[in-house]
């Protein structure tokens, strides 16, 4: 597949194979326009991911905790606050299989195996092995929107998240957070404009988990990926829990370049909220400059090379995770998978 990258920016990363993928699973242009407004200018509209008039069929499982540290106190609402309608003893009946599925998802700790997946809907798992609260955030293509777009993880919990198949978009964590009974709020690091359930792309830095979910057909091929493009808030490692794919990442975040661990971050590059590090900021935010920001005569794939830089930043974010995206043409990141793959998502470094 021809794989072409857009310029490194400081606002939100973007790369090649989410071009090729876009043609492949979507209209590509609608697609980018959201996900990257900067190729767009700024007014890129980002309010069709709202969860106003969501088809009911996208389902959110929360599952119990499991013994964790013990997070400060921080008000939030629920996932969603809409109210349900009431429904018929058959429409229950139809009901139950997904919720089912959904649960057994999410509470499978291991790769492989059942999972509540369809050839038409993903499961998409996130898990809480920090010791802190996070936020979970989601930014997505408009034609195929989710329930929600924020939900909360104490310690040691977990969330199954329905996902439709064609889906392209990413999620992140958010820490740092406090939200009304309204859902109105602020975060440290990956804020969404205040509101619980996201409505943008965030503020960085934030690690993000990036997915091309490929439309029911046969023979179709995901992409996904860690990204540090644009800096890194939390550890994060993804693994496939269904698909005909082999796993390249191990159950407890390792692969052939190494296990995941925390950013040593420079103290140049570190992002604070509270006279506290929250955050390690990307290159092109903490210097500036053509060089770093990959512009003029340093933009494009033939030029935008960490190794001529006169530091070569990017190996922060490498050394911390392997097989991470730490620079807008890191293609040595992007990972496939075959066969309506579902996947897990865990916030945690290698234990």
């Amino acid at each position: 597949m021809a794989r072409t990258r857009h310029r490194a920016r400081r606002s939100r990363s973007g790369r090649g194979w989410w071009a090729g993928a876009a043609g492949v699973v979507a209209a590509g242009g609608a697609v980018a326009a959201l996900m990257w407004p900067s190729l767009f200018g700024a007014a890129a509209d980002v309010d069709s991911v709202r969860t106003a008039g969501v088809p009911e069929a996208s389902a959110t499982v929360v599952l119990p905790s499991v013994p964790a540290p013990t997070p400060s106190a921080s008000p939030s609402p629920s996932a969603s606050s809409k109210p349900k309608p009431k429904k018929t003893a058959a429409a229950k009946k139809d009901k139950q299989p997904t919720t089912r599925k959904s649960e057994a998802a999410a509470s499978t700790p291991s790769t492989g195996g059942a999972s509540a997946g369809t050839a038409d809907t993903r499961i998409v798992s996130f898990v809480n092995n920090e010791s802190q609260t996070v936020w979970v955030a989601a930014l997505g293509s408009p034609e195929h929107p989710l329930a929600a777009t924020g939900w909360k993880l104490t310690p040691g919990q977990r969330v199954a998240v329905e996902v439709p198949s064609g889906w392209i978009g990413r999620f992140w964590g958010r820490t740092g957070c406090s939200f009304d009974s309204a859902g109105n709020g602020h975060c440290e690091t990956g804020d969404c404009a205040g509101g619980f359930q996201c409505t943008g792309s965030g503020a960085t830095p934030a690690t993000l988990a990036e997915f091309a979910l490929s439309a029911p057909k046969p023979g179709a091929m995901d992409f996904y990926d860690v990204s540090m493009v644009d800096g890194s808030n939390l550890p994060m490692y993804i693994n496939i829990t269904r698909g005909d794919t082999t796993d390249p990442v191990s159950a407890s975040g390792c692969s052939a370049g190494g296990c995941t661990k925390r950013v040593a971050c420079p103290d140049k590059m570190r992002f604070t909220a509270g006279g506290r590090v929250v955050g390690c900021t990307n290159p092109c935010t903490a210097f500036g400059g053509k060089t770093y920001c990959c512009q003029d005569e340093w933009a494009g794939r033939e030029n935008c090379v960490p190794s001529r830089w006169p530091v070569d930043y990017t190996q922060v974010f490498k050394r911390a995770e392997p097989y991470a995206y730490s620079y807008a043409f890191d293609d040595s990141a992007t990972m496939p998978c075959k066969g309506a793959c579902d996947y897990r998502v865990t916030f945690g470094v290698t234990t």
